[in-house]
C-alpha cells in the first residue's frame, strides 16, 4: 500500500510513520493487512487537518489496486465501470 500525504500535519506523518516506510517526504509505503489498511485510513481522516491524502492498494480489480483519496488534491479519482481514472484540475 501507498499513502501520498499533502499539507498534513506532522503529528499525521509520524503516526503513519509506526506503520509503514516513509520513502520520500509524505510518502509512505508497507505490506499491512486490510484491517490494518482500514484502521490507518480511519487515522488519516480523522487527523487530515487542512491537507489531502491519497491511499492505493492492492486488490483483486482489472488494475490490481484500488484507491482512495480525502482533502482537496491536485487531482480527482474517477472511478468508470470499475477503472479508476485521474483527473486533472
Amino acid at each position: 500500500m501507498v499513502f501520498v500525504l499533502e499539507n498534513v500535519p506532522a503529528s499525521l506523518r509520524g503516526d503513519l510513520s509506526r506503520w509503514l516506510f516513509e520513502v520520500k517526504a509524505g510518502v509512505f509505503t508497507g505490506r499491512v493487512s486490510a484491517l490494518v489498511r482500514d484502521e490507518l485510513w480511519a487515522r488519516v481522516t480523522s487527523n487530515l487537518g487542512n491537507g489531502s491524502v491519497l491511499m492505493l492498494y492492492s486488490t483483486n480489480s482489472e488494475q490490481g489496486f484500488w484507491a482512495k483519496s480525502i482533502g482537496d488534491p491536485s487531482r480527482q479519482l474517477v472511478d468508470i465501470e470499475g477503472v479508476l481514472l485521474v483527473k486533472t484540475h
